[in-house]
């Protein structure tokens, strides 16, 4: 298993083979798009301007309900990084990665950060009861 370091409290949470999953409360938040498992809030989205496998991604401080796949590098335009594939608690749907490490000194800001991709996920207001 793969430590992240106190960011546990993004990862899922299984007891006696029962699934817990977090549910976010906010105006504004994102889901799964193939089974709407809650995993992030608008407040913790950092930026729109990052792409994916699928297209646009999103760039977000703190996802819930979400599993880690095996630590790798990968080479990405803006530099090698170390990442973890994240998947979804509910359906195992891929739906982004988890930032480890950054090589390059301008890409620092991404440890620690999770990318969602767009067209995995649902964008959902809530409304005011």
């Amino acid at each position: 298993d793969f430590d992240l370091q106190g960011k546990n409290d993004s990862l899922a949470e299984t007891r006696m083979g029962r699934l817990f999953k977090t549910y976010l409360e906010g105006n504004v938040l994102y889901t799964c798009s193939k089974c709407s498992t809650h995993l992030s809030l608008h407040d913790q989205l950092i930026s729109t301007s990052f792409h994916g496998r699928t297209g646009r991604a999103f760039l977000f401080s703190k996802v819930v309900n979400v599993t880690l796949g095996p630590l790798e590098e990968r080479i990405f335009t803006t530099g090698l990084h170390s990442v973890c594939d994240i998947y979804c608690i509910a359906c195992h749907s891929n739906v982004g990665w988890y930032y480890e490490e950054a090589y390059e000194e301008s890409q620092k800001y991404k440890e620690g950060k999770f990318i969602v991709e767009k067209a995995l996920m649902r964008k959902t207001t809530m409304k005011n009861k």
